[in-house]
């Protein structure tokens, strides 16, 4: 897929900065600041035309597409109009499918961080629904759910809607498309007569329209402007990695794809996302600055001068930090994390490619977020073109590569004369051939920097743990300093388990695993959240044969640790403590 974006200026690819803030939509503070942790520092056009009307009361009719944020104008209504002290179902959620529920749902939970205890319920078809009876039971105040599951629960009873405040019937032609149609309005006839009812759909077939015309009252209709923007300069693919993978994925594409002379544009969701991942390349070695949207201008300008001098080649920002930002010599931009809505995606890519130039873009797409691709593909009216990770002989042959380019360019740039006698004086005294001499100034011009990437031993991983043992991975190794009574030590402490009770720790250069009693393991995991261990964030998480592992591992070392029976005195540790990780445990 290409955009070109040659004939448009900052202006038309920023058009977002006029827009208001989430205060000036009437958005109460705590959820604002919910919003700004999962990545939106500004509401997208659907937010700014929707949450006022519902704010207000209003039925809405809203045509938009998959991705440009439609979740948040409605859940952020919802939520702010939420009674937390009753235990009543006030707001209903039907989605086409059960991908869309559990979305929806974890988006709900994401905005209530900072508002308090919001008892969110997604109910679909292919989960045991006895564990859906127990939590409507205990009282549910927001439920999303497939129309199938939602219409068992009412027949049963165990659904009570007379609380109802408000529906929301989301992607309505997809309902439609899938058979639901019917199922939704004999849901709708069960409700309350007194409701707010919301409808969003990508399209506006009639037998939608029919709907709105019957259940909605006097609804206010909202339309996103939906234009394609294309050129032929930017070169677009994505690449499927896992969240943990993400870092090494991003070392490996900068060593095969970014070329010497440009910059490179990573993009993120949050500001301390940014901080994060620049902080963390800058480690590997790599000029990295991070810029986000609490910068001050003086900041912010003097990160762009550094990039357009070179003195820096690779920037991690947010959205709104990178508007505006017009340096030729940005050659690949990398979406970190795929964008909240598909306008961004539009407005980051179009970075590169300046002034005709070529330009390259690549998207990092984790297993879940398969549908937030389509969305996106959607709403291009494009395909991305899938791209494989780097393997070791791609990084090997393009490190040779850049290796001979340099060499040639010292060959044609520089006078060579004095070398050329030494050389030759040193083939005539040692005997060796030029070809050897030449092989071994050029090894010596290299230094330390490996050209053949080293075959890298299998962690112990792949082991399982020992019965009633969970094995833990962290993102903490032995090039942190990291030792077996650190691990002992913060384990202990914070989560407030016997030392003793620590089974076996395998500690590598850049990460670790411990294997803790199964008993303990829920314990352990949300105890360990906001510690730092050597300074470093543990990102704590159940380990799994493959699934949990850097894309690219460590070198042939052996893993260091002890085994059970070898226990490390636990009060050696006080951990200090950092941020809480960005990545969740497994769910």
């Amino acid at each position: 897929m290409a955009i070109d974006n040659s004939a448009m200026d900052n202006s038309a690819m920023d058009g977002e900065v006029s827009r208001p803030s989430f205060d000036e939509l009437g958005i109460i503070e705590p959820l604002i600041r919910a919003v700004k942790d999962v990545g939106y520092e500004m509401p997208t056009p659907i937010q700014i035309k929707t949450i006022p009307l519902l704010l207000a009361g209003r039925d809405v009719i809203g045509q938009a597409p998959t991705g440009t944020g439609k979740t948040a104008a409605f859940a952020l209504p919802i939520l702010q109009q939420l009674d937390l002290k009753s235990n009543e179902v006030q707001a209903l959620v039907l989605a086409p499918t059960r991908e869309l529920a559990i979305q929806v749902a974890e988006a709900f939970h994401s905005y209530s961080k900072w508002i308090g205890s919001v008892r969110v319920l997604p109910i679909y078809g292919g989960q045991a629904i006895q564990q859906q009876l127990e939590r409507l039971r205990r009282g549910v105040q927001v439920v999303v759910g497939t129309p199938g599951r939602v219409m068992d629960h009412l027949r049963r009873g165990t659904l009570d809607l007379a609380g109802l405040k408000m529906i929301v019937l989301d992607e309505a032609d997809e309902m439609l498309r899938m058979g639901f149609l019917e199922d939704v309005e004999w849901i709708l006839a069960q409700a309350p007569a007194e409701l707010q009812t919301a409808l969003f759909s990508a399209t506006m077939p009639s037998e939608i329209r029919r709907v709105a015309d019957r259940y909605l009252e006097n609804p206010a209709t909202v339309e996103t402007e939906h234009r394609i923007i294309t050129v032929p300069t930017i070169h677009q693919r994505y690449m499927q990695v896992a969240e943990p993978q993400k870092l090494d994925a991003l070392a490996q594409l900068l060593e095969t794809e970014a070329t010497p002379g440009s910059a490179t544009l990573v993009f993120v969701r949050t500001k301390l996302r940014a901080a994060e991942v620049a902080e963390r390349l800058q480690a590997r070695g790599y000029a990295a600055e991070a810029m986000q949207g609490d910068m001050s201008q003086a900041q912010r300008e003097s990160v762009i001068r550094r990039l357009r001098s070179g003195q820096v080649e690779l920037v991690v920002a947010t959205d709104v930090a990178a508007r505006g930002l017009d340096v030729e010599r940005i050659g690949l931009v990398v979406n970190y994390d795929i964008p909240n809505d598909d306008e961004s995606y539009i407005h980051r890519i179009g970075r590169t490619g300046r002034a005709g130039r070529a330009g390259e873009a690549v998207l990092f797409v984790t297993p879940r977020e398969q549908r937030q691709l389509r969305a996106i593909e959607h709403f291009t009216g494009q395909r991305i073109e899938r791209m494989m990770p780097p393997t070791q002989a791609d990084i090997a042959a393009r490190r040779i590569e850049q290796f001979k380019e340099q060499i040639l360019r010292v060959v044609e740039q520089e006078k060579l004369d004095l070398y050329l006698t030494v050389v030759q004086e040193l083939a005539e005294e040692s005997g060796h051939e030029l070809a050897e001499i030449a092989a071994a100034a050029a090894r010596l011009a290299r230094g330390d920097k490996p050209l053949i990437v080293a075959r890298e031993a299998e962690p112990v991983v792949a082991t399982p743990p020992e019965d009633g043992m969970v094995r833990l991975f962290m993102d903490v190794g032995r090039k942190s300093g990291l030792r077996p009574t650190d691990i002992v030590g913060a384990i202990a402490n914070e989560a407030g388990i016997p030392g003793r009770a620590i089974g076996a720790i395998d500690i590598y250069d850049h990460y670790a695993f411990v294997e803790i009693p199964a008993e303990y393991e829920k314990k352990v995991l949300q105890a360990m959240q906001r510690t730092r261990i050597r300074n470093q964030r543990a990102n704590l998480r159940v380990a799994t044969p493959g699934s949990e592992l850097p894309a690219s591992r460590e070198g042939m070392d052996q893993p260091s640790g002890r085994r059970p029976g070898n226990r490390a005195p636990a009060r050696k540790m006080a951990p200090t403590r950092g941020r809480p990780p960005r990545e969740s445990p497994r769910r």
